[in-house]
This record gives structure tokens, sequence and C-alpha cells, in this order.
């Protein structure tokens, strides 16, 4: 049975790491980056070969726009609409809406500057990276609703292949991605510590191998 207050500790403990990291970085000014970003940042430039850019962006595509603002969530809900898991389906979209309503709350609370010399397109306030907190929602969404270790370890390789994308096309400061990961895995934590027992309830339709979670257990 999953412990709900230690969801809910580690949510809340991972938005208030992100708060310390954006008003650390900040701090100094919205425009200076930390020693530890510009030299990644330097770090980034130097392998942006063609092919690797190109990668980057197909991330961004999939990372965000209508793929990920639209087509996948609308897809995942459809599948567990028709499988009639209402209740895991009504988790998964509440988890995305908060996701996204602390990113652009703390975008508008930092205020940071991008990089320059950015690749792609992006909107206003580098921390955190909107792409970033998005992968690690959906990660970490599966990894509750699916407790099995090689979701895990997928979860875990797709967020860290976001993360370094962001900065490979210069988009993100490096602690941008770090506070993206903290806002999406924290926002789901904090959901799911709210609605997991409902969710996996008898009547949540859910399968029953999936109450027994050896990952919060």
């Amino acid at each position: 049975m999953t412990r709900r207050p230690v969801l809910l500790w580690w949510g809340i403990g991972a938005l208030l790491a992100a708060l310390a990291l954006g008003a650390a970085m900040t701090a100094p000014g919205p425009d200076i980056p930390s020693a530890i970003d510009s030299g990644w940042n330097q770090l980034m430039t130097g392998i942006q070969s063609p092919a690797m850019v190109r990668f980057g962006e197909f991330m961004n595509v999939v990372g965000g726009g209508w793929v990920a603002t639209y087509l996948v969530p609308l897809a995942v809900l459809a599948v567990l609409l028709l499988t009639r898991r209402l209740r895991a389906a009504l988790f998964v979209a509440v988890s995305l809406l908060a996701s996204v309503a602390v990113v652009q709350l703390l975008k508008l609370l930092f205020g940071r500057s991008r990089p320059e010399g950015m690749l792609v397109l992006s909107d206003y306030g580098s921390f955190p990276s909107g792409h970033t907190a998005n992968a690690a929602t959906i990660a970490v969404i599966a990894i509750l609703l699916v407790p099995r270790l090689w979701v895990l370890l997928l979860g875990v390789l797709w967020v860290l292949t976001m993360a370094f994308s962001r900065t490979l096309l210069s988009v993100h400061w490096l602690t941008d991605t770090i506070g993206g990961m903290l806002v999406g895995a924290g926002t789901v934590l904090i959901v799911g510590a709210i609605m997991l027992t409902w969710v996996r309830s008898p009547s949540g339709a859910l399968s029953k191998h999936t109450t027994d979670d050896p990952l919060t257990s």
C-alpha cells in the first residue's frame, strides 16, 4: 500500500528545493548565470554538431508543443477512459494541469533570462524548464500507476534525455532542468498523496497487481 505521508513530504520537499534553487540562481540577478551553468552551457555549445542539433530539435517537438501538450495527454486519457480507468484518468489530468500551473508560476516569479544563442524559440522565463518538468511529470505518473523497475528505469532515462536536450539547444541552463525535474516530480507526488488511495481502490478499475507498490511501501 502506498504510504501517503511519504509521497506528500517528498513532494513538498521537491517543490521547496525547486524554490530554493530558483532563488539561489537568480539572487545575483536574472541575467547572471552561475559558474556551473556557464561551464555546462559552453560544454554543450562545443558539441552542437548537425546530428546532435537534429536530435535536440526532435526532443523539442516531442517534449513540448502540440505533441506533449495535446497529443500525448489526450492519448493517455483516451486509453484510460476506454479501459474504464476513470479515476486513473482523473489523476493523470490533475497531475498534468497542476505541473503546468506550478511551472508557469515559477517562471513568472523568477523571470530568469535564457542562455544566448538559443537554437529554438521558447517562451518567457528560463527557470524551471517546462519540457523537463513535463517529462518528469509523465515519468512519475507512470511509476506511480505501474510501479515496476523497468518503468522506473525508462522514466529516469526519458527525463535525463529531455534535460540534456534542453541544454544542448542552449534554451536552458543546467539548473533550469534540475528545477524542472523537481517541479514535475514534486507536483505529481503531492497529487498522488491525495488521490492514489482512491485511484487504487477496487472501484478505481486499476488491475490488482498495481495496488502493491514495491517502490513506495
